[in-house]
């Protein structure tokens, strides 16, 4: 079973995989996730009436750092040299929810999907501390890989996902 994963050496123990042999290639990821929340809250958030101030503003900027860090974060994550991060926030009425779409990119031998998924992450951990004080039953969920491109595994796309454009109508 070992040798399924790349993970681990011959003894069985981590290890990170070496990619110095792995050609640079455009690789871009792009992840969603969702915190949901009570109906006043997300009215809260939507008219800047949040204490600790503009929470989408912050937890943007929480994301992309995020993104940044997630070498530090994750142990066998290699650290990258990440090229573009852009999040996307997507106030949904219909599920009484945030919707977070984040999308990274970089040149290198190995994917950014951790990173994309990192960033979506903490992006929704800012927004539920920015908002805990009014809300504590909002829930984080649905984090997911949507897509990926670069490499030898080449694209990846999630079946039944909806575009960007039908999440701004609260579609997803």
């Amino acid at each position: 079973m070992v040798g399924d994963f790349t993970h681990f050496n011959a003894e069985g123990r981590a290890r990170m995989v070496d990619v110095h042999e792995k050609p640079e290639t455009m690789r871009e990821a792009i992840a969603r996730g969702a915190v949901y929340m009570k109906p006043e809250t997300l009215e809260l958030i939507k008219s800047g009436g949040i204490a600790k101030g503009d929470v989408l503003g912050v937890a943007q900027v929480a994301g992309i750092m995020g993104a940044k860090r997630t070498a530090m974060l994750i142990p066998m994550c290699h650290p990258l040299f990440i090229t573009g991060i852009d999040l996307k926030f997507c106030i949904c009425q219909e599920r009484s929810a945030v919707l977070i779409e984040a999308r990274v990119r970089c040149q290198g031998k190995t994917g950014v999907e951790m990173e994309a998924l990192t960033a979506v992450s903490i992006a929704a951990l800012t927004i539920y501390d920015m908002c805990k004080a009014v809300d504590k039953d909002m829930i984080i969920g649905d984090i997911r890989l949507i897509e990926k491109t670069g490499g030898k595994s080449g694209v990846y796309k999630r079946k039944g996902e909806v575009e960007w454009v039908s999440l701004e109508q609260g579609n997803i």
